[in-house]
């Protein structure tokens, strides 16, 4: 069969194919398009800031903390620089052999070894600088993959010889340099830590505080105590600030803005004066150990090592010194602060990270009494030349305030158990009789009628004079003590207040609390014919040029005589009107304190042979604390006590005044009274001093 007519079809392939192929194409295309859409136009922006971000790096540079110093320019607390050799991995040479050369020479001048450790994820995660095991090249190794163009610390504090040697061998290391730290150093150190505090690492709870100050975290330090907490926004200064262009291995390329160059921390000029701070703890530890050692001989046992001393201007209220013991050793927290050692401090009985002057709420005692005085004088509760007896004991009918409902009977003593017989307002003051102040403070049937003074208006005269409140001094910390009152005690004692209540209260006892610097205030303020003043313990603050940026100025917060601050009462009432203190009150005050020092009065012993005119009150304050009930030392009736002495000088016009108070000292006439003599003897030696040094040719 012929077969050569036969047509062949060309091969075709179906349109409904070429239309599923034109669909997946599209399909495809579309997509790229939407993605490429989306990665260029809706997603654009933040895949450019993302990129700007890689490209560009914000550089913190340190700046310099402000230095402290006393009134007279006495260096306080001061930076110093420390050495570290680091190394940044992409400057090294390129030549491994050289490489390895310089780490060679390297581990023998910094006594680490060339190699040492493995490297792998887990030790690279835990990797710090400065505080790690490895060797040289294994901490190159990390840093490498890192921060190659970050310099990387591997011996840190290195002695300043080590340091130059490191540096002349600049040109032959490649990629070997120092760093420079600013660290902080105290040379006084112990004796003002209390005052002046110490630097550490940013807290993790103010990490965001201090970051958005300009702060970073991890390399700058905060202050933790003292002014340096307290005056942190004027020591800290403001970091600088660089805004760069990096490259992707993190080279830096060029600046894109100006930099900001850092400014210095303000100094600081404290009102203390360094050698009367010295005085003042030499004082307070020279008298501890000598009562100690007697305590060891009679009692074998030790009485105390506990104390504080603080000494102001009478007419500025700048403070002179401060001293709370025990304290601690700042310069042991000047690089890192040893967890070891603070824990020590945290968990020590004696609380040697606390300011007792500022910080520790204590029964006053007897120097609390001055308060009533001047209140019951004022009030008219008793004249000052009428005369209230004393037996050395009394029975009280006590009375309660809900309903005066007489519910029992108890005795109050005299601290001289045969008691003082008739005693008037300059007596009471001079032999501190407590049955004095009980009845003039409580009342006692027809001797003191209406029940004497009470708590209501002897609270008012007790914060008059600075108990109850704040000082305001520049220090963290600061307590504000306790004036107890009948709706406070119902409040948190869940009792009604009882007329025994006001006779303990009025003689610095029951519920009331007080700082040793509130005690100080409050008798300065006195001595100050009733100008309450603002303490302050900051002189001047000045530039990093020597300029004055701020300078003190005294300022009188109030004059008890002028300003009617004292709300009056009836009952238990107020009136809504208020008055002053009467002048003539405050010279009866400050003659009863006078008469202290002198022969018969509670301190005159300690005090004669004075010259420099010392007026005073002395304190002995029960009390039982923890520690008291632990040593079983809460014996009704024999309680322990704290000692307290406050005093001024000179009568006539009065300069400085100190307060002393040794915790459980027991009598505050043996203990305390001297280290203030010792104080205020010091303060006129050395004003004679530098008066001399000041005018050597005597004005003639």
């Amino acid at each position: 069969m012929n077969n050569d007519n036969q047509q062949y079809e060309k091969p075709t392939i179906a349109l409904g194919r070429f239309r599923w192929i034109f669909l997946v194409i599209t399909l495809v295309f579309l997509f790229y398009t939407f993605t490429l859409f989306d990665l260029q136009i809706i997603q654009g922006s933040s895949f450019r800031a993302q990129a700007e971000e890689n490209r560009i790096r914000h550089i913190s540079i340190p700046t310099q903390r402000g230095m402290i110093y006393d009134r007279n320019g006495m260096l306080l607390a001061r930076n110093v620089p420390v050495f570290h050799v680091a190394i940044t991995p992409a400057e090294l040479p390129a030549s491994e052999g050289k490489t390895f050369e310089i780490f060679r020479e390297l581990s023998v001048l910094l006594d680490i070894p060339v190699s040492r450790g493995e490297v792998n994820e887990e030790t690279s995660a835990l990797f710090t600088p400065c505080y790690t095991d490895f060797g040289i090249e294994q901490i190159v190794q990390i840093a490498g993959s890192l921060w190659p163009y970050s310099p990387t610390r591997v011996k840190c504090n290195v002695s300043k010889e080590v340091a130059m040697q490191v540096t002349e061998k600049n040109n032959d290391w490649p990629g070997v340099s120092v760093e420079i730290e600013s660290i902080r150093e105290y040379p006084t150190g112990e004796v003002t830590a209390e005052l002046i505090g110490f630097l550490g690492p940013i807290p993790e709870i103010l990490v965001d505080y201090y970051t958005d100050q300009g702060f970073v975290s991890g390399r700058d330090k905060v202050g933790y105590m003292g002014v340096e907490n307290s005056l942190q926004d004027i020591l800290g200064g403001t970091n600088g600030k660089r805004v760069v262009e990096v490259n992707v291995g993190g080279e830096i390329i060029r600046d894109i803005e100006e930099p900001i160059e850092p400014v210095p921390g303000q100094d600081v000029y404290l009102t203390i004066d360094y050698r009367l701070q010295k005085a003042a703890r030499e004082a307070l530890i020279s008298e501890l150990e000598i009562w100690n050692q007697r305590y060891l001989e009679w009692r074998g046992e030790i009485l105390s090592t506990t104390g504080v001393v603080i000494a102001m201007n009478v007419k500025t209220g700048e403070i002179l010194a401060m001293v709370s013991i025990p304290s601690y050793e700042n310069n042991r927290m000047a690089q890192f602060i040893p967890g070891d050692y603070y824990e020590q401090l945290s968990i020590d009985e004696a609380k040697p990270l606390l300011n007792k002057a500022i910080s520790s709420e204590l029964p006053p005692g007897s120097v609390y009494k001055m308060a009533t005085a001047i209140g019951a004088l004022n009030e008219g509760v008793i004249g000052p030349w009428d005369t209230i007896d004393d037996p050395g004991r009394i029975t009280l009918e006590q009375k309660f305030i809900e309903g005066e409902r007489i519910t029992m009977t108890q005795d109050y003593v005299c601290w001289d158990e045969n008691g003082h017989g008739p005693v008037n307002f300059i007596n009471g003051v001079k032999w501190s009789c407590n049955v004095y102040f009980y009845k003039i403070g409580g009342g006692y049937g027809d001797e003191v009628a209406e029940n004497g003074l009470g708590i209501w208006r002897m609270n008012e005269y007790a914060h008059a004079i600075g108990y109850g409140q704040l000082t305001g001094i520049e220090l963290p910390g600061e307590a504000d003590g306790l004036l107890p009152n009948p709706t406070w005690k119902r409040l948190n004692q869940g009792e009604n207040w009882a007329t025994g209540d006001t006779y303990l209260a009025a003689v610095g006892q029951g519920y009331v609390l007080a700082t040793p610097l509130q005690v100080l205030h409050s008798i300065g303020t006195l001595a100050n014919d009733g100008k309450h003043m603002q303490i302050s313990l900051i002189s001047k603050t000045t530039d990093s040029e020597g300029n004055i940026i701020s300078s003190f100025e005294p300022k009188m917060l109030w004059d008890i005589t002028k300003d009617e601050l004292i709300e009056s009462y009836i009952g238990n009432n107020k009136t809504g009107e208020f008055k002053a203190v009467e002048p003539w009150v405050l010279e009866f005050a400050k003659r009863g304190m006078e008469e202290v020092t002198f022969p018969g009065g509670t301190a005159s012993d300690l005090f004669e042979g004075d010259d420099k005119g010392v007026a005073g009150k002395t304190g002995t304050a029960e009390y039982c604390d923890d520690w008291a009930n632990r040593e079983n030392l809460c014996v009704p009736g024999n309680w322990p006590a704290h000692a307290w002495f406050v005093g001024y000088a000179p009568q006539d016009d009065p300069e400085i005044a100190v307060v002393s108070f040794v915790y459980n000292g027991s009598e505050g006439s043996a203990v305390s009274a001297p280290i203030v003599r010792r104080v205020i003897d010091f303060y006129f030696e050395q004003k004679a001093i530098d008066e001399a040094l000041r005018n050597p040719g005597g004005g003639n």
